[in-house]
This record gives C-alpha cells, structure tokens and sequence, in this order.
C-alpha cells in the first residue's frame, strides 16, 4: 500500500509537471492581431496628427476614445508588462455585478488568510461586518487586497475567481493579461498590456456602480462598532494629492503600484462631450511620473489629437458580437518589433500553440487521474477486502473463546488444584 501511494505521488507530480507550462507562461496573440496590425508594432503608432509630448518615459502607453474605441495613438501596445493593481479592473469587471451593494458580510480570518505580505490593505477585520459597498469602496480607493479577498471568498475562493477573471480577459479579447491572482500583486507569470488595461476600463465603465466607485474621492469605512474612518482615493488625479492638480473632467478609473511593476495607471475624462481613455505603465521615474504622463496624453488628445486618424481599435467583447481576432498575414509576425512580447522573436508560444498544449495537457490529466482514481479505488478495494479478513478473524477467535470459557465452566473444580483461573 504505501508504494502504490508512492507512485501516485510520483505520478500526480508528472502530471503538474507536465502542466506547468500553461500556468507560467502568459497568453500571447502572436498568432493574432489584436486591434489592428499597427499596434502589434513595436515604437510610437500615430497618424495625422503631431505634437505627441515629448517627455514619455513609460515602457508603454495607449490613447483611445472611449465611445468609438479608436486608438489615437500607442507605444508598444502590447507590450506584456506586471499590471499591479489596475489588474483589480478585471476583478471588478468580473465579481462586481453578482452581490447587491447593501448586502452584508461579516469577515472570517480565513477570508484574510491568504492575502500577500506586503499587501496594500484598507484595514478590513474579521469580525466585523461590512456592506458589499464598503467593500468595493476598499477595492477601488485604497486598493486594498484586504477587501478584493473578502470579496473573492464571497465569489467562491480565489481559486474560482482567478479562473473566472481569466475567462472573462479572453472574452473581452485581453489575450495579453494572465491572471495569477485577483489582487494585481506581483507574482510570476502575472500579466497584462496596456491595450488590455484599457479595455477593462472601457469594459467597467459601462457599468454606472463601477463608474462611481472608481470616481468616488472620500468614503467613511466601518472600524468596529459605531466608530468609522475617513479614506481617500489613491488617484492622485483625481484627489490632487502629493503636489499635482485635479484634472479637470476625469472620471477614475484605477491606479498601481509595486516594487516589481512600478506605476502603473488608467484614467478616464470627458470634455467636450468627449470621453478619452489612457493607460501608462511603467514610466522611468517614480512617483508623480505616471500621472503627470497620463495627464499629457490626455491633453494631446482632446487638442492636436482631435485630428488624429485611428492606428487601431478597441475590440468588442465576443459574448457581444465581437469579431475574433483576424489571422496576422502569412509570413509575418503579429508583432514586428524583435524579441517584442509575444513576437516569432520573443519565444512565447502563439494563442493556438497554447489551445493545442493546453488540450494535450488537458488529455495528459484527463488520463492520469483516470488512472489515479484507479489505483485509488483498487486500493480502497484492498483494504477493505483486508478489514472484513481481520474482522472475521477477530469473530472466529471471539467465538472459540467464548467456547472455552463456557465449557470450563462446565467442569467440577479439581479440589486439590486449587482455584480455576480463566483466560
């Protein structure tokens, strides 16, 4: 017994084996271009129009209109880069509409367990019972993984809902994000573009509760009985903290940070009946750097860019009529920037090649633990075989002793042997 349990650890550790390459490497769309074939291009994409801002340090940038889903102008669009906590756009884009905002929950220590060390925290405790609004008050003011985990266990676990954050990145088309955890931590292999980013934005601000937390500047949040303390959103844009100014007609949407990402940012403003989106990753310099870059994108689009012809397109979401990805042309790579994430140059297997592994894996798994429940149910099988042995041996001895004891019983005593003992 113990070595048929040894070879099915031997071979369930094969089988996760053999599945690693799908939970480490990221989806990539080499196969597919997302958007439009200029913004697989490496460098800055524009057309008809001039007077992009010159201090752009961010590894990645995009500028679209929000209505249309024009792309007015990108850098590396899809550039796979750490999202951090613009990630938890996709959280809210995927958990947001299943609870109502006056539901209540009261918070357990398992619902906080599992929270990374390190985490940006809002200051949920168990025992105490929040409203679902709160919670997403957590979510998008402060950040905090605290409440996303709350939030998470109410879905199901994290398990459940990092699966389902994924499924809905590939409905939305987002085949550059892969999720690892619902929170935007760092954690290898977590991913994500600023094309994507940028989507789940346009995808969330469809929604009126999404669109109000996100614009949402000070909240009161529960601090155990009646008493309650004040927090602020951490967009700098929208609040004008750490020395920058508010800026005049943005809507949200979600900010980042982490020592491996950096900054990370994507805002959403109106003027003119005009509603433009930005995303910034990763700029050079740190602090106020992603804001003061978004506010300039922002800026060239609503002037100069207003004259700015689409170099691609924010794609519709499959669930809603949206046409799949077109094919990239034959002999060319989707994206032409060498060793560009996901690239012919870069190594990453395409979105097909990932279908085809993902589906060998799946068989590989679907067999192994056919062939687990097998040894585990033949072994069940053994030892129940083994117990209903020793049990009836146990009887058998049982009886003959019970024998024994009854024809002793039975007999005279031997006056001169003294008093009878029985077994």
């Amino acid at each position: 017994m113990r070595e048929c349990s040894r070879l099915s650890r031997r071979a369930a550790l094969g089988l996760t084996a053999a599945a690693l390459p799908l939970s480490v490497a990221a989806p990539a769309s080499a196969a597919t271009v997302i958007g439009g074939e200029r913004l697989a291009r490496g460098g800055v994409q524009v057309r008809g129009a001039g007077g992009l801002p010159k201090k752009l340090t961010a590894r990645s940038w995009l500028v679209a209109d929000a209505e249309t889903g024009e792309v007015l102008a990108s850098f590396d669009a899809h550039r796979r880069l750490a999202p951090a906590s613009t990630l938890k756009m996709l959280f809210a884009d995927t958990v947001l509409k299943k609870f109502e905002r006056t539901e209540r929950y009261k918070v357990t220590d398992a619902d906080l367990a599992d929270i990374p060390a390190g985490s940006s925290l809002v200051g949920v405790k168990p025992g105490i019972t929040y409203t679902v609004e709160q919670l997403w008050q957590g979510v998008f003011l402060r950040s905090g993984n605290d409440a996303v985990h709350v939030l998470a266990h109410m879905n199901g676990g994290v398990a459940k809902t990092v699966a389902e954050m994924q499924a809905l990145a590939e409905d939305l088309q987002a085949l550059d994000t892969h999720v690892v955890s619902p929170d935007g931590f760092d954690h290898k292999g977590q991913l994500s573009s600023a094309y994507d980013l940028t989507l789940f934005a346009r995808h969330g601000l469809k929604d009126a509760d999404f669109r109000g937390y996100c614009g949402t500047r000070t909240a009161d949040f529960p601090a155990g009985g009646k008493k309650t303390f004040q927090i602020q959103n951490t967009d700098r844009l929208l609040t004008g903290a750490w020395g920058l100014h508010t800026y005049d007609g943005l809507i949200g949407v979600k900010n980042g940070y982490t020592s491996h990402a950096g900054n990370t940012f994507t805002g959403a403003a109106t003027r003119g009946g005009r509603t433009l989106l930005v995303t910034v990753m990763h700029p050079a310099e740190g602090s106020n750097a992603v804001y003061e870059q978004a506010a300039a994108l922002l800026d060239w689009g609503f002037g100069a860019g207003r004259s700015a012809q689409a170099v691609g397109t924010l794609v519709e979401p499959v669930s809603e009529g949206g046409a799949s990805a077109s094919p990239a042309p034959q002999g060319k790579p989707a994206r032409a920037a060498a060793g560009a994430p996901g690239s012919a140059s870069s190594g990453h297997p395409s979105s097909w090649r990932l279908l085809e592994g993902a589906a060998g894996t799946a068989a590989l798994l679907g067999a192994g633990a056919w062939a687990l429940r097998r040894r585990v149910v033949r072994a069940k099988a053994a030892r129940a075989e083994a117990a209903r042995a020793r049990t009836a041996r146990a009887e058998e001895a049982r009886a003959e002793e019970a024998g024994a004891e009854e024809t002793l019983a039975d007999v005279e005593p031997d006056p001169g042997s003294g008093p009878r003992h029985r077994r």
